[in-house]
């Protein structure tokens, strides 16, 4: 049950990109997507600390993609395999690959992979119930903030001091051995205007933070932009939530109701 098995599908413009399970199979499981945060992998946000395998006992199919120049994926070195939002692209032929259809999965991220989830559903996809961790409002509206912010690390990268408040994603970046011009290339492509219209997304959708976690604004104030939003705090701060057994905890319990409620 909580053996991870790894294949691989192929993205936008044939790349080779890795995916994760846990659980039981599609066919005898609801499936439920995870997407994992900036210059993190699906090991370290969904695997390493119990997250996958406490919702793979709760009954879910757990997939958890490596996003593109991360984890087991390919980092292409090519400008044009990172045309504009190419992470929602590879969401929707992971989508299509698995041959879920119209509400029959759950879709969920962390950070970056909140981004992407929710951007997914504004392209057309249409989870039944959607789980945005690490996330406040500012970090969807103002999203070219924390590009420039990452960037910079990237221009820096390996001359950060100690003091510098950078610090700690330089030495984040050379832990996962992220490959910087792939990374370069992806937070361009995930650049420019950020999410202003919360009024498409009609499913329930639960919003998970750290007590400590403000890197991407107010969680309470995405919550009240969401149709059906809900907010579920847990300990630690950004990086250190992720930690926290609370956090799979509050994702299965979400799950659990909102099935629940689907049948009464």
């Amino acid at each position: 049950m909580n053996a991870v098995t790894t294949d691989f599908y192929t993205g936008f413009g044939g790349a080779r990109l890795a995916v994760h399970r846990m659980g039981s199979s599609i066919g005898s499981a609801r499936p439920l997507i995870l997407l994992h945060g900036l210059f993190s992998s699906a090991e370290v946000n969904w695997i390493k600390y119990g997250h996958a395998a406490r919702l793979a006992e709760a009954g879910f199919a757990v997939i958890m993609p490596d996003l593109r120049a991360h984890g087991q994926s390919d980092a292409p070195h090519d400008p044009a395999a990172y045309p504009a939002d190419v992470l929602i692209a590879d969401l929707e032929a992971l989508v299509r690959g698995l041959g879920l259809g119209l509400s029959d999965y759950d879709l969920g991220g962390f950070s970056l992979g909140a981004r992407n989830a929710l951007k997914g559903v504004q392209a057309g996809l249409t989870p039944r119930r959607l789980v945005l961790g690490g996330m406040g409002l500012e970090g969807l509206t103002q999203w070219s903030g924390r590009t420039d912010f990452f960037l910079d690390v990237i221009d820096r990268f390996g001359t950060i001091p100690r003091d510098d408040p950078a610090y700690f994603s330089q030495q984040f970046m050379k832990t996962m051995k992220i490959d910087p011009v792939a990374a370069r290339l992806l937070l361009q492509s995930i650049a420019g205007a950020g999410v202003v219209d919360f009024s498409g997304v009609l499913m329930p959708t639960l919003v998970v933070c750290g007590t400590e976690d403000r890197d991407n604004g107010s969680p309470q104030a995405l919550v009240d932009a969401l149709p059906h939003g809900s907010l579920a705090e847990i300990p630690g701060t950004h990086m250190s939530c992720v930690t926290r057994r609370e956090l799979g905890e509050a994702i299965a319990g979400f799950l659990a109701f909102q099935h629940s409620s689907d049948r009464t």
